[in-house]
């Protein structure tokens, strides 16, 4: 148990990698993947993937990308920026060549249950007993139960880097305050009407979302399947995303998250993890501004 699902994975690059050791990691990326990597003396290696692709990685990608020195790959489905969903076919996949090359896997899924039109959550430690051996599981109660200012996260997998990762946290941060651990028992073995209520309420900003930018002149933003992000593609605004995101927020009053944070400056993001009037409020602001750019 750990102080956020961030705690389970900065945990992880500490016990498991030496310097000099690779961690493939897709872009888009969540921001702290490289940081963690950097942190612990790994390298990471950055595969690109584009929109034309859905954002997820191929296996020829992959197998291109490592080396002698590659030890992790990094997998975030449903993902944080792009909301993409990795199918139980690209997972298989995914995983022989992880199994092909001896590597071990790091499956971020806080996002897990948060998913729309059919899409399925595929866990890559149930593609087989041999994965499941190289497979860790970072997740978190942060997102499906709305319990972020809690802090609560886990980390699964093989017994000795677990060991490892405990050992680290007792001469950090110890325990988990006590009261927040009760109130993950509740939420997992509680109704999950809650968890449904909140995918309704998420549905139908999403569709209004992306209604709203595909009327937009000049953005594309694809359809995603997961978690709570939209990632449009700013780039026939002439913009960087980060002078984009300053602009809106100073002229507009609308904060965004540059794309740059993520690996791709030609995209920003933008969460529905709000009510629909603020996101209304917020879209319209952002359509008066690329109207003005485009």
């Amino acid at each position: 148990m750990t102080n956020g699902g961030k705690q389970s994975l900065y945990n992880l690059m500490q016990v498991l990698l030496d310097p000099g050791d690779e961690v493939i990691i897709p872009s888009p990326y969540w921001v702290s993947y490289p940081e963690m990597v950097k942190l612990a003396g790994g390298k990471p290696v950055i595969v690109t993937t584009e929109a034309e692709q859905n954002f997820k990685i191929s296996p020829e990608q992959l197998r291109q990308a490592i080396t002698p020195q590659t030890k992790l790959v990094v997998l975030n489905s449903p993902s944080n920026p792009t909301g993409m969903v990795y199918t139980p076919a690209e997972v298989r996949a995914i995983a022989q060549v992880i199994l092909d090359h001896d590597l071990l896997v790091v499956s971020d899924e806080i996002y897990e249950k948060i998913l729309y039109d059919g899409a399925e959550h595929f866990s890559i430690g149930s593609v087989s007993p041999a994965l499941l051996e190289r497979t860790i599981i970072s997740h978190g109660f942060a997102k499906a139960y709305a319990m972020t200012g809690w802090r609560l996260g886990y980390l699964a997998g093989p017994l000795e880097i677990v060991q490892a990762a405990t050992t680290l946290q007792s001469q950090s941060t110890s325990n988990v305050c006590t009261f927040a651990q009760y109130g993950a028992i509740a939420a997992l073995s509680s109704a999950q009407d809650c968890v449904a209520t909140m995918l309704v309420a998420f549905a139908q900003r999403r569709r209004y979302m992306l209604d709203r930018l595909s009327a937009m002149p000049g953005l594309y933003c694809p359809t995603p399947h997961g978690a709570f992000y939209l990632f449009p593609n700013i780039r026939a605004t002439g913009l960087d995303s980060l002078t984009f995101c300053k602009l809106l927020l100073e002229n507009h009053q609308v904060a965004t998250v540059p794309g740059i944070a993520f690996g791709a400056d030609d995209h920003i993001r933008l969460s529905y993890a709000t009510d629909l009037e603020t996101i209304e409020k917020g879209l319209d602001r952002l359509e008066l501004f690329i109207r003005q750019r485009v």
